[in-house]
């Protein structure tokens, strides 16, 4: 399968806040040349959810359906000349890229830490924790 994008954007519709809208049409090459032909699937601006499969690309595509994805932006983006497709394109990349861990600064020590998930934000490492009851016992 040669797979490529098809983009269209769609302008003044009254359904979204920004009045225009920008599809990705995933389109396989070899079965036609031209569009409404060699139709696949849309591509969803997150391919794999929490690791479940959750639209037609994840279902197609399985576990190699994030790689797709970000490899068919990377390519559509080098030769795309609209600059606001090309934001999109950034964006959706964006929302490919997995988040990094959430930390906070220890107010004891200056260290980052990943804090325990509490109903109070944790403000203390575990380490300067232990350190804090060892000393009081």
């Amino acid at each position: 399968m040669k797979l490529r994008l098809y983009i269209s954007k769609i302008d003044d519709v009254r359904d979204y806040s920004r009045g225009r809208y920008i599809r990705f049409a995933v389109v396989d090459l070899d079965k036609s040349k031209n569009y409404p032909a060699n139709y696949v699937c849309m591509l969803p601006l997150q391919p794999r959810a929490n690791g479940k499969s959750h639209n037609i690309f994840s279902e197609l595509f399985g576990n190699d359906s994030l790689e797709l994805a970000k490899r068919l932006l990377t390519e559509t983006l080098k030769i795309e000349n609209d600059s606001e497709i090309k934001a999109e394109i950034e964006e959706r990349l964006k929302l490919l890229e997995p988040k990094p861990a959430f930390q906070v600064k220890c107010c004891l020590c200056g260290n980052f830490f990943e804090p325990e998930r509490r109903r109070f934000k944790q403000k203390i490492c575990q380490e300067c924790t232990r350190k804090k009851h060892a000393m009081q016992k």
